[in-house]
């Protein structure tokens, strides 16, 4: 049965679950609406202590330096510091787990992700949480582009003569990736699929880790968005191509994947700020409006444009309506190239 098919009642779930709790908590619409003179109060003295953000990556991967840096901007717009919590590891499910059994009061919040919130879904027959219901959406945050990189020893300086040399040698080419189902993992095996070519996929624990893999000749080939351009610089690493349904535009000299006439080799992946579902609607309002109001900063863009990243921000539902959108194509997208649900 497709995974598409198997996750239709995982939505339908999720759908009736808001349901019972909008009615639990006198809402009429989401779980997070909670609208009460009690919860009014609680937003009016908030924060009165450090928030704590929860994070499924390690340091120093792009979703952590984002945060982190989004974090000291907003320490003076709240008045209280915003503390990063890593938790990385099984593909982001230990961070998302947490984030999901925490209050939803507002003093933990959670780095939600493409890869933690619709690719886990698509793929994990059992997964611990859900998606929809059981997390606050608050605002999208930021998008980013990824690229095709190469190790220097690799003779291909195209896409093109990467396909060459891996249909000459089936199975020698190894991609590395932040973890099983991750955006990198998810590119290579569409890049597989749609070039008919087999690699090997080498999974690590984050994306410093990759990366080292990919200079030390570790591994060969890399799907990493623009914070892998630094080693490119220094002759470590070469970039020969994006993975975009355009170019780039930090890098239009760069060809596409589909260029190269292997279409379908795109994926945009995206990184949200989200609570514990049941948060007041108070409180939901005013987060997305302060975050929304620094992550459109100045001062936040270009820290943005230093990552290679674009800020991308959104209303709360406007980041559920992304989810339910995304978990039928990117199902659809993974049967096609071979991945099915464990």
């Amino acid at each position: 049965m497709p995974a598409s098919t198997r996750l239709s009642p995982q939505i339908q779930h999720a759908n009736k679950r808001m349901s019972r709790r909008a009615l639990l908590l006198g809402a009429s619409a989401a779980p997070w609406m909670l609208s009460s003179a009690g919860a009014q109060t609680a937003t009016d003295t908030y924060p009165s202590r450090p928030i704590k953000l929860i994070v499924g990556f390690t340091p120093g991967s792009i979703g952590d330096l984002f945060v982190r840096a989004l974090a000291q901007l907003m320490a003076p717009q709240l008045g209280q510091p915003i503390v990063v919590d890593n938790k990385p590891g099984a593909s982001q499910v230990i961070g998302a787990e947490l984030a999901a059994r925490s209050a939803p009061d507002g003093y933990t919040l959670y780095l939600g992700t493409q890869g933690g919130l619709v690719l886990n879904a698509v793929v994990r027959k059992k997964l611990s949480y859900d998606p929809i219901a059981d997390f606050t959406p608050i605002t999208m945050m930021f998008v980013t582009p990824m690229y095709l990189y190469v190790n220097p020893s690799v003779p291909a300086k195209n896409t093109a003569e990467l396909i060459a040399l891996a249909k000459a040698k089936p199975g020698k080419l190894t991609f590395a990736s932040i973890g099983p189902i991750t955006a990198a993992h998810v590119l290579g095996e569409m890049f597989k699929s749609e070039a008919g070519v087999d690699m090997l996929h080498v999974p690590f624990k984050g994306g410093p880790e990759a990366t080292n893999a990919l200079i030390s000749g570790q591994v060969d080939i890399y799907f990493n968005g623009n914070n892998s351009m630094a080693q490119v610089k220094q002759g470590k690493a070469r970039v020969i191509a994006s993975a975009g349904v355009k170019r780039s535009e930090e890098r239009p000299d760069l060809p596409t994947i589909a260029e190269a006439g292997v279409p379908g080799v795109d994926l945009l992946p995206w990184f949200g700020l989200f609570g514990p579902a049941g948060m007041p609607r108070p409180l939901v309002e005013r987060l997305n409006r302060e975050f929304v109001a620094v992550l459109k900063s100045p001062a936040m863009k270009e820290r943005a444009t230093q990552m290679g990243v674009e800020i991308v921000t959104s209303t709360p539902a406007a980041l559920t309506n992304q989810i339910k959108a995304e978990t039928p194509q990117l199902s659809k997208v993974l049967l096609k190239a071979g991945v099915t649900p464990e």
